[in-house]
């Protein structure tokens, strides 16, 4: 019987969805090597192995069969995209058209060696835009943005989805969330058209425009609108639930308590940047990789607290998550001392600090970056993570941030659809 490599329940899916991987048709017992190449849209390559063994009726099943070596070990059942890497080093896979799929070949060879010999192979789409989600781009007033809706009359919960101080418009996340249920507006605030790379100032009133634009779909149900962010972006969010009403739910990602680098401009006042020194960055000589995490001043010094954002007086509801080999930020410390004060308050937090985790906690099988190029800066930075614990972090915090926004914006469950 030829080889066959299988993707179940399809070979088309989400790109969070969870798959089975099988090979058919091998010999008992028989030693073969699965390799995983996905070519992004800039034309790098990604790749992961795995070293198996048939079991006795010729079939191997990755949810059952563990890996002998390779990209990783043990039974990973997804562990083939959540392994892959550049064969340029420090290169992050990141999808910029979410109209198109990433198309993912899952090949068997021979043996435990080179890879000379193909048995099968078959090609795994992974999409970005479920069924009938439309992506409407946002130009309105000052607004830059990306708006995904859900197919159907809704209600459906609001969100703002919000990344880190890389600049851009960056959709991915944003177009998930909406093949989940979710309304969602990706929007961009700096680094991007003629948004300045770095910006001397941002003003909250630009963030209360897309709340009040969002709020204006007749899909999004009328009970408050979530945000989420990651990094700089973590902040912004926390910024929107403390000062402007229309927020009844934020999600911060390896983010912090305080407003960090830009001064944020609200009705009547600033908060200033956190105070910060760069000649505290470090520099490696042999890899020229930047570290930034030191140049913050002490934020347990009083002097600082004028950068703090009073989360402690917000109505809304909060979730943060941290990884603990956050090589980028302190964000696990920065994330305690936010959780403290709301707890100080009496207001009920939730927090979920993941050993293993770096900076990047993305959508679920999207592989691990450790280092890259900071757009925005243009110079290596490392972001840390350890390969397994951070996949099964990313998988985790999918959960808990859809839970969270489907509890405090739906008062309800999490839909069984989206399991």
């Amino acid at each position: 019987m030829a080889v066959q490599v299988t993707v179940l329940p399809s070979p088309r899916c989400l790109f969070d969805d969870p798959v089975q991987i099988r090979v058919t048709g091998l010999l008992p017992q028989q030693a073969v090597t699965l390799r995983a190449c996905l070519l992004d849209e800039a034309g790098e390559l990604f790749q992961a192995h795995a070293r198996y063994r048939a079991g006795g009726s010729g079939e191997l099943d990755l949810t059952r069969c563990p890996a002998l070596g390779g990209s990783y070990s043990g039974v990973e059942p997804m562990g083939l995209l959540w392994s892959l890497q550049s064969k340029t080093p420090y290169k992050r896979l990141a999808k910029r058209n979410v109209l198109t799929p990433f198309c993912v070949d899952l090949e068997v060879y021979e043996g435990h060696g080179d890879m000379s010999q193909l048995l099968g192979k078959c090609t795994h789409e992974r999409y970005f835009l479920g069924e009938g989600v439309k992506r409407i781009s946002v130009r309105e007033g000052r607004l830059k943005a990306t708006l995904f809706l859900p197919p159907g009359p809704g209600p459906f919960p609001g969100l703002i989805d919000l990344y880190g101080s890389g600049g851009g418009l960056v959709e991915y996340r944003a177009s998930l969330l909406a093949s989940r249920g979710f309304v969602t507006l990706a929007l961009a605030y700096m680094a991007f058209e003629d948004l300045p790379a770095m910006p001397e100032i941002l003003e909250l009133d630009y963030f209360q425009e897309a709340i009040d634009f969002l709020q204006k779909q007749q899909q999004v149900k009328d009970a408050g609108i979530g945000v989420l962010g990651l990094s700089k972006g973590a902040d912004l969010a926390l910024s929107m639930a403390t000062f402007l009403p229309g927020i009844k739910a934020a999600v911060s990602i390896s983010g912090s308590g305080f407003n960090s680098f830009i001064p944020l401009r609200g009705d009547g006042f600033t908060i200033p940047a956190h105070p910060y020194d760069l000649g505290r960055m470090k520099t490696n000589e042999e890899s020229g990789f930047v570290d930034f995490s030191d140049i913050l001043d002490d934020h347990r010094d009083p002097a600082t607290w004028g950068s703090r954002i009073p989360v402690e007086k917000s109505l809304a509801k909060f979730l943060f998550l941290s990884g603990l080999d956050d090589k980028n930020w302190k964000s696990d410390l920065y994330c305690r001392d936010a959780v403290q004060r709301l707890h100080q308050c009496g207001q009920k937090v939730e927090f979920c600090s993941y050993s293993g985790a770096g900076h990047l906690l993305e959508p679920p099988y999207l592989p691990l970056c450790q280092s890259s190029i900071h757009k925005v800066l243009g110079v290596f930075v490392q972001w840390g993570g350890q390969w397994r614990e951070h996949a099964r972090a990313q998988e985790d915090a999918w959960h808990r941030i859809q839970a969270f926004f489907w509890k405090h914006l739906m008062n309800s469950d999490i839909p069984k659809s989206n399991l």
